[in-house]
């Protein structure tokens, strides 16, 4: 499902905090934001999952205005967000249950999820027995099990450490490539959008404008991100961080991030 956004803002009273952002997301794509932290992408995420309103401007889910949620699209936390008091299978059924599937069969394929995101045998235990990448595993498969056309995260992984972090992306990765729906993913680490993203739109201090848009293409890409060395420089340079390196100049011939 194509997103489109058209001169989309966003105020909380006299806090401007999106302005004017203009863009077109395709079927299938996957674009990352990154940006400093309060400049409004988590709310540029939110309008497009219904929860929010745009103060001017229209968001897009294929030719129809977003004004409410729907199953969709579908957004993924920082936090896991299951219920403590039902197992992890009862969790991930509900996503089928409050779409009025029978519970058997939403239980079945609660089921199959959990195996595909490698929670085998962990389907009567309780959010609070399993880890916190168990728990954000679980919050996946609930994600997907609806197949929704968009997934919207909101900084799925910031919650753990760097190696579960890493192992959660590969999970990811793997599902996005097999279900193939819309993603837009709101994260604070450039490592993550370089992995997970076709394109990474840098945005500014609030209110949040598009610094830069790189196009990264369809390189085969692994957590060795050696490829991306002069993009990941320039994404760091655009948000103020000095790499130290006095070769990490911002290459000009990739201001719209396609790789020579």
């Amino acid at each position: 499902m194509q997103l489109h956004f058209e001169r989309v803002t966003k105020s909380f009273g006299d806090l401007r905090v999106i302005e004017a952002f203009d863009n077109t997301i395709a079927d299938g794509e996957i674009v990352a934001l990154v940006g400093p932290s309060g400049c409004g992408k988590s709310t540029l995420l939110h309008m497009v999952a219904g929860l929010q309103q745009a103060s001017a401007g229209e968001v897009r889910a294929g030719e129809r205005p977003v004004t409410a949620p729907a199953p969709q699209r579908t957004l993924v936390f920082q936090e896991h967000a299951l219920y403590p008091w039902m197992t992890l299978e009862q969790n991930v059924a509900l996503a089928l249950e409050f779409q009025n599937h029978p519970v058997e069969e939403a239980r079945a394929q609660a089921s199959e999820w959990l195996s595909r995101v490698k929670l085998d045998g962990f389907e009567a235990y309780y959010p609070h027995q399993v880890s916190g990448g168990m728990r954000q595993r679980c919050a996946l498969a609930r994600a997907f099990i609806a197949r929704p056309q968009v997934l919207l995260l909101d900084e799925p992984f910031g919650a753990l450490d760097a190696l579960t972090r890493m192992t959660l992306q590969s999970v990811l990765k793997e599902l996005i490539e097999e279900e193939r729906p819309t993603v837009l993913l709101v994260t604070h680490d450039v490592d993550e959008a370089l992995y997970l993203a076709d394109r990474v739109l840098v945005f500014s201090q609030r209110p949040a404008r598009v610094l830069e848009e790189f196009t990264l293409g369809h390189i085969p890409k692994s957590h060795d991100l050696s490829a991306f060395a002069d993009i990941r420089r320039e994404v760091l340079a655009l948000l103020g961080i000095d790499t130290d390196d006095p070769s990490a100049e911002p290459r000009r011939a990739h201001k719209q991030g396609e790789i020579a």
